[in-house]
């Protein structure tokens, strides 16, 4: 066998492997119903406010900043991120409150909500990437297997890209009697993985769907989709508000600030807990990922502009994204939320805790990974962005 005879096979498999992990693209009724969206302008979702794009050159520095060495060597724990040992009997004894929330890492999250449970952004594969040998790889264990878990009676996801839609996992819970809320238009990824269209909650942004006794309503966000090399931008992304009958809590998905927080916030909140993401900014997007003052402020917005409830950061600790400092998003996430007296919870991956109990509150980052230098505020961080989220609660 010559070596070009036995190279074909694997760029074969390798071409499937990849295009399965693409998706699908939106067609049919589903693509007559994504152009009728109000969202939905010149062939493409849009945003609630414009999101600026790399400016030219951008890339360059970009690639300065990530391989600088110094900076390399901050962007990864420096030791084993601390994994609570999630046992199905933790998950199986009810909440007292009738809410818990566990954080799984990044942007996963298990919420029991009066009775229902409802798993938010699940990514339990190795690498959020088309590819299963390349791509981020997670940088601790997940807590506990999908099996452990238990039944989820709701699936919701944000948007399609690769750390926040995993094709192993969906294709795990596509065996499970679980129904899945997404965005307009991810449906066709997960049809083309074998979920059945009677299962599957596919919302525009403002529309609601009842599952389980609980009300969840897709809500706008400012980001962007794709999974492909040419993304149409015809699936959209969202955040989610989730209402039972006696507690309620948001899920941003990824985004970046904007003013629709407030709106949001006055039509489905207050929340009893926010989990907001305030990982893999940089001044290269600064638009469709919010820092740590912007997510204390996006929070106090849903929450009327006054601490209250409880804020959990998320879409940090789990995968290397973005030239920051791994450690940074919790550190500085802290402090802020302190300089407003808003109650922060920060629990290691796999922690359960009840918003109206004692919070997981230790900076258990300082013991695994590199804490920025400079106190929060730090020099770094435009003057707007610290006191926009200090002045809010000084408002009225």
């Amino acid at each position: 066998m010559t070596g070009a005879d036995f190279l074909t096979p694997l760029r074969t498999r390798l071409r499937s492997m990849r295009a399965d992990a693409f998706g699908a693209d939106p067609s049919g009724a589903r693509m007559e119903r994504i152009r009728r969206s109000p969202h939905f302008a010149d062939g493409a979702f849009q945003n609630p406010v414009e999101a600026r794009t790399l400016p030219s050159g951008s890339s360059v520095e970009l690639a300065k900043t990530y391989f600088n060495k110094e900076q390399r060597s901050h962007r990864a724990p420096q030791g084993n991120i601390p994994v609570y040992a999630t046992t199905y009997a933790d998950l199986a004894r009810p909440p007292a409150s009738g809410l818990r929330v566990t954080w799984m890492g990044h942007s996963s999250v298990l919420a029991e909500i009066d009775g229902s449970r409802v798993l938010f952004d699940p990514v339990w594969g190795e690498r959020c990437s088309p590819f299963p040998f390349a791509g981020p790889k997670r940088l601790h264990p997940v807590p506990l297997s999908l099996e452990a878990l238990g039944p989820v009676d709701v699936v919701v996801i944000s948007h399609d890209h690769y750390d926040h839609l995993d094709l192993p996992t969906i294709r795990a819970l596509a065996r499970t009697d679980t129904v899945f809320a997404v965005p307009l238009g991810v449906g066709a990824h997960l049809e083309h993985w074998g979920v059945a269209p009677s299962r599957l909650r596919e919302l525009d942004w403002n529309e609601s769907t009842e599952v389980a006794g609980i009300r969840l309503t897709a809500t706008p966000a400012r980001h962007f989709c794709g999974r492909g090399v040419r993304s149409g931008q015809h699936t959209l992304w969202a955040s989610w508000a989730v209402e039972g009958p006696e507690h309620r809590i948001y899920h941003s998905g990824d985004t970046g600030y904007f003013s629709g927080f407030r709106e949001i916030g006055a039509e489905h909140g207050p929340f009893d807990v926010t989990m907001i993401q305030i990982g893999a900014y940089a001044e290269f997007w600064p638009d469709i990922h919010m820092t740590p003052a912007e997510g204390v402020r996006a929070h106090l917005d849903l929450q009327g502009g006054r601490p209250h409830g409880v804020l959990m950061p998320i879409h940090w600790g789990t995968f290397n994204l973005a030239p920051h400092a791994w450690a940074e998003p919790g550190e500085w996430t802290r402090a802020a939320a302190e300089a407003v007296g808003q109650p922060g919870a920060f629990p290691i991956p796999g922690q359960p805790f009840e918003p109206s109990g004692e919070l997981p509150a230790e900076p258990w980052w300082r013991a695994v990974g590199h804490v920025p230098d400079q106190e929060w505020p730090a020099p770094g961080l435009p003057e707007g962005e610290v006191r926009g989220a200090l002045e809010l609660v000084t408002e009225e």
